[in-house]
């Protein structure tokens, strides 16, 4: 798309969101007063985020690269890269059955009326203050015994570099899951980076390819499950790079 059409586009994206955020957010609002009740309040989660997906002309096709599959009835901490605003959706996409809980920035917060909603469903964490990490694992344990499984892009958040493949992982994800001994479901999104990156002036709809790489086991220490997952995440990015002609 040219330039023009993509500040449309994006115009677009921004038009929508503030339409689902207004609908489907003062139900998620309501029923958050509840802890009992968030496996409703995550169907219109589930609705906000099929509607700015397909909303914005993408779809997603499910590659599963692992004899393992999903439990209904196991919580687990869900893991992928990190390329654009449309990671988010994904995993609720994918996860009918399993209400997720995102590990967010709090800065998110200071945004008009989805903040308000925001810090009412995410476990928020202050990246500049080892109080509020440290007090991460706690709360998404609380979540996780209440039925609610994790999310957390452990890139910490998407690289400056657009060069960069795949950056660094904290060990957030890796703690917890070895302290609290949850299964990890590792994931890789290829295509959202060209498709629907932080640079308004470029993009496009299309198809994103979704890996469901592994389920590693939390028994291992988490230096070794941050090693592991990284390497599954990597080796399909690799594998999709398009060689320069």
């Amino acid at each position: 798309m040219t330039v023009f059409f993509n500040y449309l586009w994006r115009l677009w994206f921004v038009i929508l969101a503030v339409i689902a955020t207004l609908f489907f957010g003062l139900f998620v609002y309501f029923l958050t007063f509840n802890p009992k009740h968030y496996k409703y309040c995550y169907f219109f989660i589930r609705l906000w985020c099929f509607t700015l997906f397909f909303g914005m002309g993408f779809r997603y096709k499910l590659i599963k690269e692992t004899q393992k599959n999903i439990e209904k009835n196991q919580q687990y901490i869900f893991i992928s890269n990190h390329t654009s605003i449309m990671d988010i959706m994904l995993p609720c996409i994918l996860m009918p059955n399993h209400p997720l809980v995102y590990v967010g920035k709090k800065e998110l917060v200071k945004i008009p009326i989805f903040g308000q909603i925001y810090k009412r469903i995410c476990v928020m964490v202050d990246r500049e203050s080892a109080r509020s990490r440290a007090d991460v694992y706690r709360r998404c344990a609380e979540r996780m015994q209440e039925g609610q499984s994790i999310v957390i892009f452990p890139e910490g958040g998407v690289p400056d570099d657009t060069s960069v493949l795949l950056a660094d992982f904290k060990d957030g994800a890796f703690t917890l899951a070895t302290k609290h001994q949850f299964p990890l479901a590792v994931f890789t999104f290829v295509g959202l980076k060209e498709m629907f990156p932080f640079d308004n002036k470029i993009g496009h709809p299309g198809k994103v390819k979704v890996y469901f790489n592994a389920i590693l086991d939390s028994s291992e220490k988490a230096s070794v499950l941050k090693l592991k997952a990284r390497e599954e995440i990597k080796k399909t990015l690799e594998k999709n790079i398009k060689p320069n002609i």
